[in-house]
């Protein structure tokens, strides 16, 4: 089979191999960050990048339903914190066990400590009650930004900053604390600054609340639930992901 036509295709527009090496790192070695932030101030010029990054997400009907709302007061910090807080000792409550005194000892925000906070949320009336691609799927503009988080996540990661998604909150008191009408959606808030390191491995990994699953248990063959591990994406997807492994651990070196 002549395969060239397909080949010259990809060539032209493939990135270079290190555009593309560059783009797997950031995707490798991304983090959420609670506990390594150092206080050195993002520059505005930084941080212009790492928003305009997540303001080229993709969005459902081209609705662009996000908004940045950047936070850098300790007043409005503490007011985020305490939501947190009153949230965090809930969660406690709802494991039990080990599983409890585990969840207790983990680090899951840098509020306070992180130079930069970011509010993501979703104005889910921005183009009206109908919008392209929303009709059937009404959730659409909230996975819409989430697409600007991740965005933001790997330019982040790129300028060399470390972003932690906090992400135990009632919404409501979110809301409140950083005076968000009640028609808009807090989607994430994000805890933003450089880092004194990057792990070689998620938190949550490293300190055993769950392994990382393989790719060949979560890929599936034209029906749900068909695995065949004879089909020569299989062997592709376990070298890649050894790939993966040690492209996080050289970067944690």
């Amino acid at each position: 089979m002549n395969t060239a036509p397909a080949q010259a295709t990809q060539s032209v527009h493939a990135f270079t191999q290190e555009a593309r090496d560059a783009i797997y790192h950031a995707i490798f070695s991304r983090r959420d960050v609670r506990g390594q932030f150092l206080p050195t101030p993002v520059p505005d010029e930084v941080l212009s990048r790492i928003l305009t990054a997540a303001h080229y997400a993709p969005s459902v009907g081209f609705m662009q339903p996000w908004n940045f709302l950047v936070v850098r007061s300790p007043e409005t910090k503490r007011r985020v914190h305490d939501a947190f807080a009153k949230a965090h000792a809930e969660a406690a409550d709802m494991f039990e066990g080990d599983r409890r005194a585990m969840y207790q000892r983990l680090k899951l925000e840098g509020i306070m400590g992180s130079p930069v906070g970011i509010c993501v949320t979703c104005d889910r009336e921005r183009s009206g009650p109908v919008v392209v691609g929303r009709t059937h799927m009404k959730t659409m503009d909230l996975y819409s930004s989430v697409c600007a988080v991740q965005n933001l996540w790997l330019a982040a990661r790129a300028e060399g900053v470390g972003v932690g998604w906090v992400s135990i909150f009632h919404p409501a008191d979110l809301q409140q604390a950083l005076g968000i009408p009640e028609g808009i959606t807090p989607i994430a808030y994000l805890c933003v600054g450089y880092v004194s390191h990057f792990y070689a491995k998620p938190e949550l990994e490293t300190a055993g609340w769950l392994p990382r699953l393989s790719m060949e248990e979560l890929v599936y063959f034209e029906q749900w639930g068909q695995r065949d591990d004879q089909q020569p994406l299989i062997a592709h997807l376990q070298r890649d992901q050894a790939a993966a492994q040690q492209s996080r651990q050289a970067a944690a070196a």
